[in-house]
């Protein structure tokens, strides 16, 4: 649709140079060879105009979002994620197209912020109920126009349960709603009243001296009371429409229409994005284990499963795009080359330890198109928080790990099946006590980082270094014997 709209305003533009209509396919082939300046020029007026269509075409767009049911934290996640498509694709107005009785107003206020963001006309089709929460949002866009049979109001504060809040906790949720969405109406350019006495029943409207709503009940407005004119301005409907399309002739709106639909994993991505550090807690750990024990793959193959479904989460949701995703694999490519190929070095491993927190993190940030690429201290709050939750139960989890893990069979079976030579795990003991000695030599069996295994003496044992990596096949000495502790060092070859 986006490529016909380019191709008749390239057509148009191009006819009006030309005095006359010319077909694309001429001027086409005509821009093609340029044998004289007159084809120079329509050469060079073809890409102008083509930039130039391509951004009217786009601005002529609409874009419709229901909002169906529950009014909810995956209602948000949708709603957030649709807003910043229309705000990538420069879209000229969004439409929501609602059907709520209510829901969550935590929700409710975050679809608020997000509609405030939003730098397109915004209207909401209230198709037919826009009720409590709903109300809310309705007010957070530009226009309000109702079905037929239609009704927006009753956003009175309740419990969880559908229970009247307690007597001082309702007065004080009720203040602070009545002072928050009147600034909302307000700034959308609604009659604040009527946004309060959606909310508290002691709020009468009256608008030109008329009478709208006595006090005594939370407001509610049919279709016909919402669109009444009173003193040539409507009460708080622009007007009424039987569908979608009406809505968009009443508006004065047309080009393109784009209906954006929830997707079946918008939900999931809720429950992701909700539970970020513990994917991020186990992906961590994972990556320690197989680290620890190269080779066993499935603690690997877990943490990259964690990693994938946390970065697919937060797309999903609205949050990211694959920058972050592609900005941590960078990063773990460096920290794998500092472990594996060039151990020592540090400066690669840090940089590449600082790029996957760092897209851990911009993947949790909420931002819109256009927005700064420096993010502000309120939007780092939460991500921040989240990743030093992971990150902190990751070390506590590390240690424990370390503490009880070779202990268990399931880490020596691993180990014996992928890292260690066939044989016993210790050799037969004399006294209790081992024949390993100071000053035995032998030579490394598996990867010691720092510890691993060793043939002394020609039998296999548990070994460890003072804190460097050495190579299978390396020569190793016999530095200390603690109990069955064994510390070892590379041998230098001379």
């Amino acid at each position: 649709m986006i490529v016909r709209g380019v191709i008749e305003v390239i057509n148009l533009q191009l006819s009006i140079i030309d005095s006359r209509r010319m077909p694309l396919s001429v001027a086409l082939k005509s821009a093609t060879v340029p044998h004289s300046m007159n084809s120079i020029l329509r050469v060079l007026a073809f890409w102008v105009l083509l930039i130039a269509g391509t951004g009217t075409v786009f601005s002529a767009q609409v874009m419709v979002i229901p909002l169906k049911g529950e009014i909810s934290d995956a209602k948000f996640f949708f709603l957030r994620r649709a807003l910043k498509q229309a705000r990538h694709e420069n879209v000229a107005a969004v439409v929501l197209d609602m059907d709520t009785y209510g829901g969550s107003l935590d929700a409710a206020v975050r679809m608020q912020e997000a509609l405030a963001r939003c730098n397109a006309r915004t209207i909401t089709y209230v198709n037919p109920n826009s009720g409590s929460a709903g109300a809310l949002i309705a007010i957070s866009t530009r226009e309000i126009y109702m079905a037929p049979i239609s009704a927006i109001g009753a956003a009175a504060p309740v419990s969880a349960g559908g229970e009247d809040l307690p007597e001082t906790m309702r007065e004080k949720t009720i203040s602070y709603c009545s002072s928050y969405f009147r600034a909302v109406a307000k700034q959308n350019g609604h009659n604040p009243d009527i946004a309060e006495a959606f909310i508290n029943k002691a709020q009468e409207v009256k608008v030109g001296g008329k009478l709208i709503h006595p006090a005594g009940a939370v407001l509610s407005l049919s279709a016909n009371q919402a669109a009444e004119k009173v003193d040539s301005k409507p009460v708080l409907a622009a007007g009424i429409a039987t569908s979608i399309d009406e809505v968009l002739r009443k508006a004065e709106l047309s080009g393109n229409v784009e209906r954006v639909e929830p997707s079946g994993f918008e939900q999931v991505a809720f429950w992701i994005t909700t539970l970020a550090p513990l994917f991020l807690l186990v992906g961590f750990l994972g990556a320690w284990i197989e680290f620890k024990m190269p080779g066993t793959w499935l603690p690997g193959l877990v943490a990259a499963i964690c990693f994938i479904i946390f970065f697919t989460g937060h797309y999903v949701a609205g949050l990211a795009g694959w920058e972050a995703p592609a900005i941590f694999a960078i990063g773990l490519l460096l920290v794998i080359g500092e472990l594996l190929v060039h151990p020592g070095t540090i400066l690669p491993g840090l940089l590449g330890a600082t790029l996957m927190a760092g897209s851990i993190v911009w993947a949790m940030l909420d931002r819109y198109p256009g927005q700064s690429w420096l993010p502000t201290t309120g939007e780092l709050i939460w991500p921040m928080i989240k990743l030093g939750m992971a990150f902190g139960l990751a070390i506590l989890g590390v240690a424990m790990l370390a503490r009880y893990l070779p202990a268990t069979t399931i880490y020596h079976r691993l180990v014996l099946a992928t890292a260690n030579p066939a044989g016993p795990s210790l050799p037969p003991a004399h006294s209790g006590f081992t024949r390993v000695h100071v000053g035995d030599e032998g030579a490394a069996a598996s990867i010691l980082r720092p510890s691993g295994r060793a043939v002394l003496g020609g039998e296999p044992y548990d070994v460890i270094t003072r804190g460097s990596f050495v190579e299978p096949g390396t020569p190793l000495r016999v530095v200390a014997v603690e109990g069955s502790r064994i510390v070892v060092e590379a041998v230098e070859n001379c």
